[in-house]
């Protein structure tokens, strides 16, 4: 019976590590859509959206189910309530990769992005990639220094996004409202997917140790929808 129990545990990590390659795959092609106006590509990473509250949903299920019937304990219970945490924040990831797809949508066969703003949008990408494969090996090896850097790779992720908005502001805009509208946006869903690495990256620390920094709900609780 208990060798049933975490065979359980091990599935619901591994998922969570299914969920993040999902995650990590979505902002990418949505990154690549954005910039190139690929509107069919911007349709795929709408549509497999469904793939990973698929998989959030059998994940809550197994873990409400252990929760019922098995009464874990210390570690083991820590694991089964923070993964629902941990698939909360990966599948809202994905849902800000489905949106940044959406402004690519949006404006086909026009790209959203002005070409001054193309390196800043296109290095957001690549950092969110960055944070989210960390975030799947934080999970499948419990690598507290690993979970401890994603703190450091989301502050480049924060200065990407002042860099956005400074061209804003800086009184040389001549792209229009529409477009400053879209910036602002996608700005905030690279932010947003980050900052759900990080808190990720907060419960493994805490699954670890019993240790949580209640600012992490708080950095998560304002995602912007689309």
């Amino acid at each position: 019976m208990r060798e049933a129990f975490h065979e359980n545990l091990r599935t619901i990590s591994d998922q969570l590590v299914e969920m993040t390659r999902l995650a990590s795959s979505a902002m990418s092609r949505a990154t690549t859509a954005l910039l190139d106006a690929d509107v069919h590509l911007a349709e795929s990473v709408i549509a497999a959206d469904k793939q990973i509250d698929a998989v959030r949903e059998e994940l809550d299920h197994l873990a409400v189910d252990l929760l019922a019937r098995q009464q874990p304990v210390a570690t083991d219970l820590r694991m089964v309530v923070t993964s629902m945490r941990m698939s909360s924040d990966l599948e809202r990831m994905g849902d800000l990769a489905r949106h940044v797809a959406k402004v690519a949508r949006l404006r086909y066969p026009e790209s959203a992005v002005p070409p001054e703003l193309r390196a800043t949008i296109l290095q957001m990408g690549q950092v969110a990639e960055l944070i989210v494969s960390k975030a799947g090996s934080v999970i499948a090896a419990r690598d507290l220094v690993a979970a401890k850097e994603i703190e450091r790779d989301d502050d480049a992720m924060d200065a990407l996004h002042r860099e956005l908005f400074e061209h804003l502001v800086d009184g040389t805009w001549q792209h229009g409202t529409e477009t400053a509208v879209d910036i602002t946006l996608l700005g905030r869903y690279y932010e947003r997917y980050a900052d759900h690495a990080v808190s990720v990256a907060a419960r493994v620390i805490y699954l670890v140790t019993g240790e949580w920094n209640a600012d992490i709900d708080e950095d998560t609780a304002d995602d912007l929808p689309l």
